[in-house]
């Protein structure tokens, strides 16, 4: 049988992304400040204190020979010029550091999400809707900058009847503000949906393994797949960091060239 701990786990699978008070602090002074920090607010300062960490020691300017920190970093910042190049185009030297610290910063976030009993900062619909919303404003301004009115031509495809112009001139700029909601919500529901089964998984895993003998040794086998969806659940950190950076560069390159 389940004990009534396994039962709760297996009942509240969205418990673990609920943005609650980490830190807090009740001051009776200047009508009781509350001071708090909340888990998303602890997570985003371990993430950059993660990345900041990462790069200070992947540092190799005072060694002779190249660690494997840096050798790793060198290769990343490697892969990722070359996307960008070859997304953007000649325009992607001026680009790239955004393009390199987003992508560092999901990838992050994502990894350190799949340790037992942390918070992953992207699965906060806040994060991902708020940074997908930002790059689009961001891709806008950067169009009109480069073309001014001329921007708008983007809604209206090359050849197009004129007939068809206003109803063509919807759809696209439908389907330009969906990029928005697509771009983060991808990122947001691929982590949720792989948080939610793997919690699911080891509340039933746990009631398995600690009935008894015989079932625990029952458990093996479907504890090796629970672990290999775990390493599933790693590389789709992976992926959907780099697919998110894939996609900011296409809508760049989408701005600056009006493709």
């Amino acid at each position: 049988m389940l004990n009534t701990a396994t039962i709760g786990l297996i009942n509240s699978p969205l418990e673990q992304f609920e943005v609650t008070n980490f830190i807090g602090l009740n001051a009776p002074i200047l009508g009781f400040i509350n001071i708090s920090l909340t888990n998303l607010g602890f997570y985003s300062l371990l993430v950059l204190s993660l990345i900041i960490g990462l790069h200070v020691l992947s540092n190799n300017n005072l060694r002779l020979i190249p660690s494997r920190w840096s050798i790793a970093m060198e290769s990343s910042y490697a892969s990722l010029h070359s996307m960008v190049k070859e997304q953007i185009g000649s325009s992607n030297e001026a680009y790239l550091p955004f393009i390199y610290s987003l992508f560092f910063f999901i990838i992050i976030s994502n990894l350190s999400g799949n340790v037992p009993y942390s918070f992953c900062v992207p699965t906060s619909m806040i994060v991902s809707l708020g940074l997908s919303f930002t790059i689009l404003v961001g891709v806008t301004i950067i169009g009109f900058e480069k073309h001014g009115i001329h921007f708008f031509s983007f809604f209206v495809p090359s050849g197009t009847p004129l007939g068809l112009v206003p109803l063509l001139v919807l759809i696209e700029l439908i389907s330009y503000l969906a990029r928005a909601l697509s771009l983060g919500i991808r990122l947001f529901s691929n982590l949720v949906a792989g948080h939610t089964l793997l919690k699911i998984l080891s509340g039933f895993l746990w009631g398995m393994l600690t009935s008894s003998i015989l079932v625990a040794i029952i458990t093996i086998l479907p504890f090796t797949i629970f672990v290999a969806l775990i390493g599933l659940e790693v590389a789709v950190s992976i992926i959907q960091a780099y697919v998110f950076v894939i996609l900011t560069s296409s809508y760049l390159k989408d701005a600056i060239e009006l493709h």
